[in-house]
This record gives structure tokens, C-alpha cells and sequence, in this order.
């Protein structure tokens, strides 16, 4: 089963929840796609795009469930990163982890 994460404010998620789906961050809507990473990705993505924030968290997403919607496309030094094109259904998250608990495992999430 490969997971995919994604990074996010608390209050994003919680208003998120609340909607029953995730339309994207700032960054997403100004690319047009939610941005994802793999369990090798994500520690490097906390480093360089969310340093010194606080109160993040980390969704764990089954790719399988959500159905082939996921497209890989070349990133940061030309890896391939998951993005979502429209709405990730909340019921597609698997696991919400805690930023400041994820942080010193990020490097060995499962795959």
C-alpha cells in the first residue's frame, strides 16, 4: 500500500473536516493542484517550505484510495511528486500526526 502526505496548518484541516474535503492551501489554489510527498519527500518539503511554523500537521493518505486521481510530476530537482487536481476527500486521510510528534520520524515513514 503506497501513502502519500501532505503538510498542512491545523486550522486548514480542521475547516477541512468540517467542509468533509480539502480544496488545497494558498499554494495549492496559486498552482492549481494539492501538493503531495512521498514518505522520502516529506522531511525535505517540512524544511524548505514550512520552517519555523507551528501548529502543522501531517496527513496520511492511501494513494489506492483515491482512485487513480493522483498524477506524478517532476518536482524539486526533477523528482516525481504526487498532486492531486481538485478536492481530496477527507475520508481518503488515514492518519492526522502532529508536526512536533512526525518531525524526528519523517525520514521513516512507511512507504
Amino acid at each position: 500500500m503506497a501513502r502519500i502526505y501532505k503538510i498542512l496548518a491545523r486550522a486548514e484541516w480542521d475547516a477541512a473536516r468540517a467542509a468533509g474535503r480539502f480544496d488545497g492551501s494558498a499554494v495549492d489554489a496559486r498552482d492549481g493542484f494539492i501538493h503531495f510527498s512521498t514518505a522520502g519527500q516529506a522531511a525535505e518539503t517540512l524544511r524548505l517550505h514550512f520552517a519555523g511554523q507551528t501548529g502543522l500537521v501531517l496527513l496520511q493518505i492511501d494513494v489506492e484510495a483515491l482512485g487513480g486521481a493522483i498524477k506524478w510530476e517532476p518536482s524539486r530537482g526533477g523528482q516525481l511528486f504526487p498532486h492531486l487536481y481538485g478536492a481530496l476527500d477527507c475520508a481518503a486521510v488515514e492518519a492526522v500526526i502532529e508536526i512536533a510528534d512526525a518531525e524526528p520520524r519523517l525520514g521513516a515513514l512507511a512507504p
